[in-house]
């Protein structure tokens, strides 16, 4: 696919003004604002406040209070630069807080902004923060886009230190899987940084001003995944050392020295992931290996994604529990309710205690047991010599004798034989064609402790983005089959789908597998309904369980087994 300077470059400038306000209706709302967010870089040091072209176009006179379409009344100016102005404003109509961007339809950029965001809106990617409306009208022109109250700006983060592995491990792949679904649709961010880059309160990391701020600043770049990609490894480097990897300080963070040039991340700071490092190295310099790996530069998102992938996962950190208090007995636990409380130093006599069963009751209780089990044992001994006769008396028997003429015409159950998986591969047709294939080969190594997992999605329906993913089995030729046993971490639901006995290579779309068994839980037996004979079969994931250890919606196969 060819690269793009900008989201809007295919984008006719003429293009309808048809309102997104459809689409805005649709959105859920967001609660009111917290925190101001920054949809520009004002902050950056590289920054010029000159407008390009744009120097005689005055930004329209706007003031708290002011509704746009009658609709989206403004709040707060956040940014006023280059001719147009942010605003956090209210949608009145869906009640919710929403960001605005205003500039003069005379804006040199307006065209261009106008073509970004609506291309931007036609990704529908919940990864990154949607647009809403784009709408040019009585001279202004001006873009909607989601605002999101409990979300925290990477640069906020990192102001108290920088974050943990766990944490930049898991920015890194979201925001890279991100931009590597933005780039296969064509579209380029080109003002990736901290300020662009959110976490939100269940973890999700977000992006902003996807195509829409390189437009308003006039941002172009003739290798624009070049560009993001490098963009991607100063966002790590910043979040493993707290340092921006450049001599100039930008974004509250303070430049590396100067004169040294670029230095790895885990000679800046002690303690710093190696493979985190390396892999920020990885990003930022390509023209050439790093000095500790010689590992190849990755110069697209995709390529990021992939490194990444070929990382050992990080998992999160153990939750540190508070051990109680040593129990405390009472003295009224321990027996000595009511009595005197001993004096210090002083030893306490211990009373003897008397024989046991010395008294006179005593004695005739021995007495009394020792009849009984003498008793019970001549009764047993009677008992057992009566049932030794009357087996000998049947042994005895002429007339009792056993045959077997081997005309037992009793139906036999087939034996259940446990069939071999030649091969397995993940199957992702509805969405990029792939989920975690460098992991696929845990699902049948005989070992429950190692996985094979999903990708993280949004809600258990796969974030309502497709109907489920799956694993395809090849075992080897066609046989009979008789179960598929499925272990998860966690409760999951699940179909068994096959694809014709007569199928002469594997099946590459879901409409050529059909159902045959579905169930649910963290071990789901799936028995076709009947007889089935197939090469080809497809474990379907449609429903994901929310995994404790990283809070988020995936799916997890620890183990399949075949059986005939």
């Amino acid at each position: 696919m060819a690269e793009r300077s900008t989201a809007a470059v295919d984008v006719a400038d003429n293009s309808d003004d048809t309102s997104l306000t459809a689409q805005a209706d649709q959105s859920t709302a967001d609660g009111v604002a917290k925190n101001r967010e920054r949809d520009t870089d004002s902050d950056e040091v590289q920054e010029s406040t000159r407008t390009d072209g744009a120097g005689t176009t005055s930004p329209p006179e706007l003031h708290s209070g002011h509704k746009l379409a009658r609709r989206y009344r403004l709040e707060e100016c956040v940014t006023r630069l280059d001719g147009f102005s942010s605003w956090r404003a209210v949608d009145e109509k869906l009640r919710r807080a929403v960001g605005v961007h205003i500039l003069p339809a005379d804006h040199s950029r307006a065209r261009s902004v106008l073509a970004a965001a609506r291309s931007s809106a036609l990704l529908g990617d919940p990864r990154f923060v949607q647009v809403l409306d784009a709408v040019e009208e009585n001279d202004v022109v001006y873009v909607v886009h989601e605002w999101l109250p409990d979300a925290t700006e990477l640069t906020t983060l990192l102001a108290s230190g920088p974050l943990e592995p766990y944490d930049a491990y898991q920015m890194v792949s979201q925001v890279s899987a991100a931009m590597a679904a933005a780039h296969r649709e064509g579209l380029a961010h080109l003002r990736l940084n901290p300020n662009a880059v959110l976490r939100a309160s269940t973890g999700q990391w977000r992006i902003r001003g996807l195509a829409v701020n390189a437009a308003l600043r006039g941002a172009s770049s003739d290798t624009p995944q070049r560009a993001d990609t490098e963009a991607i490894g100063a966002l790590l480097y910043a979040a493993l050392t707290q340092r921006w990897p450049y001599e100039s300080d930008a974004y509250g963070l303070s430049g590396l020295p100067k004169d040294i040039g670029l230095i790895a991340p885990d000679q800046v700071r002690a303690g710093v992931h190696r493979g985190l490092s390396e892999l920020s190295m990885r990003a930022l310099v390509n023209d050439g290996a790093t000095a500790s790996r010689h590992e190849s530069p990755c110069t697209t998102p995709e390529e990021l994604v992939k490194a990444i992938g070929e990382m050992p996962r990080i998992r999160p950190p153990e939750p540190a529990f508070t051990a109680p208090p040593e129990y405390q007995r009472t003295t009224y636990q321990q027996g000595t309710y009511g009595r005197q409380t001993p004096r210090p130093g002083v030893t306490q006599p211990v009373p003897t205690p008397p024989p046991p069963l010395q008294s006179r009751t005593g004695k005739a209780l021995k007495w009394a047991v020792s009849a009984l089990l003498i008793a019970a044992l001549g009764l047993g001994s009677w008992q057992l010599a009566d049932a030794l006769m009357d087996q000998g008396g049947k042994n005895e028997d002429p007339g009792r004798t056993q045959t077997n003429d081997g005309n037992d015409k009793s139906p036999k159950k087939p034996i259940s034989k446990p069939i071999a998986i030649n091969a397995a591969r993940d199957f992702d047709p509805l969405a990029d064609q792939t989920e975690k294939p460098s992991d696929i080969g845990k699902v049948y190594d005989n070992s429950t402790a190692t996985y094979w997992q999903t990708d993280f999605y949004l809600s258990p329906d796969f974030g309502r983005l497709k109907s489920g993913v799956g694993i395809i089995l090849d075992l080897g030729k066609t046989q009979q089959v008789g179960k598929v046993t499925v272990r998860f971490v966690g409760d999951t639901s699940v179909e068994l789908r096959s694809a014709s006995s007569d199928a002469g290579s594997e099946p590459t779309s879901l409409d050529a597998y059909s159902k045959v068994a579905e169930g649910s839980g963290a071990t789901v037996q799936l028995k076709p309904g009947k007889s089935l004979k197939s090469r080809y079969l497809l474990v379907w994931l449609t429903k994901l369980p929310l995994q404790p250890d990283d809070g988020k919606w995936r799916g997890r196969v620890a183990d399949i087994k075949v059986t005939s």
